[in-house]
């Protein structure tokens, strides 16, 4: 068996790459992972140069996985600027550094993909991992968001474990909205049934386009409003150009699910999501202008519709933000792995993680308390 680090996904192949699915999870396919490179969102001078991992036997791809080679610490979702800031303290370089993940992306899911038991591949690539981040003097590498079972297997392999949190949405069952909302105390329903009511009184309508159906002219639509949101928000250019969505229509269609919000026969809001067989994945937005509610019911409600018409089983809306909680989205555990080549640094870093975890449990605990479910 040959390992090979490789500068492009293309150097794979889409064939060879998407074999080795189990699942369609849509941001471990190619189609994804390569419109972030064919679109230059990914490259080295964004900081986020290629670097994926792949598992040979002879000719034949057995495994893999998403790697970069970085020189920052944006688009992460996992923040580690306090381990960079501390190695600034000691003259010490943090950068580069290696990590697996899907960029931009703070969703989980599969991290290694392989059509071998993953407990005998995994040793292997991370040994070659390793021994890769030593020649490049990289001071770390970082797996995020991976499933349990991979994050089980790196913490074997002492790459050591960090817990985060989400807020997801579980579908119970759910017939209709109305069903959803019966979940709920008398007051928590009564208020979101408020919010919805106050996007109808402001004029706006909602309509959600999937695959195909979502024309040129709503991608254009789309992305001025991704792009003059996150410049009014932030002060700079969002992570993704249009290039990247433009391809992605192309060549992920079936995966995509547009809201449309719409006033006086004019299209102000919208949002775009992904979605596999099981998940709804919320991921960006924009509007031209402000309205009451409009976020929630674009970004979540629609959302929430969407998946219980479908039968999807979960909606992961994006990270962090508490008011989902009282929107019925519920906290739950995420997951990093991370290495630290100096010693004295990967021995404080791992007694600051196990300290960190207790806080984590502690803040999921006490926000499963402000649900806003009827009380058994």
């Amino acid at each position: 068996m040959e390992i090979r680090f490789c500068p492009s996904i293309h150097d794979i192949g889409e064939a060879a790459w998407n074999g080795l699915a189990e699942s369609d999870y849509p941001f471990t396919r190619f189609a994804f992972l390569a419109a972030l490179e064919d679109s230059e969102c990914c490259t080295r001078e964004s900081g986020w140069q290629s670097y994926h991992i792949s598992l040979w036997d002879k000719d034949t791809l057995i495994a893999a996985m998403p790697l970069y080679l970085k020189n920052h610490s944006y688009g992460e979702y996992v923040f580690d600027w306090s381990w960079a800031d501390a190695y600034q303290q000691h003259n010490l370089d943090y950068y580069p550094k290696l990590i697996t993940c899907i960029p931009f992306t703070p969703a989980s899911g599969p991290r290694l993909l392989s059509n071998r038991p993953k407990e005998d591949v995994l040793p292997i690539l991370v040994n070659g991992i390793l021994e890769e981040a030593k020649r490049l003097n990289c001071s770390s590498w970082h797996c995020l968001f991976p499933l349990e079972e991979t994050r089980e297997l790196l913490s074997k392999e002492n790459i050591n474990p960090r817990l985060g949190s989400q807020f997801h949405w579980f579908n119970r069952g759910y017939k209709t909205f109305d069903d959803f909302l019966n979940s709920f105390s008398s007051r928590k329903r009564k208020n979101l049934r408020k919010e919805r009511k106050r996007v109808e009184e402001q004029g706006i309508t909602l309509k959600i386009l999937t695959g195909d159906d979502i024309s040129k002219e709503d991608w254009d639509l789309f992305y001025l409003l991704y792009h003059r949101t996150y410049f009014k928000r932030s002060g700079r250019q969002g992570y993704l150009n249009e290039r990247f969505f433009k391809v992605l229509a192309k060549n992920l269609s079936a995966q995509l699910v547009m809201v449309i919000a719409e006033k006086d026969e004019e299209n102000i809001a919208a949002a775009l999501c992904f979605r596999d067989s099981d998940t709804l994945y919320g991921r960006y937005w924009g509007c031209r202008e402000e309205f009451d509610f409009l976020h929630f019911e674009t970004c979540y409600y629609q959302g929430i519709e969407y998946c219980i018409r479908e039968g999807l089983q979960r909606f992961d809306p994006g990270a962090q933000g508490e008011h989902k909680i009282q929107r019925g989205f519920e906290p739950v555990e995420t997951w990093s792995n991370h290495w630290i080549a100096n010693e004295e640094f990967r021995h404080a870093i791992n007694n600051f993680l196990i300290r960190e975890e207790q806080g984590v449990r502690n803040y999921i605990a006490d926000a499963k308390a402000y649900l806003p479910f009827k009380r058994e």
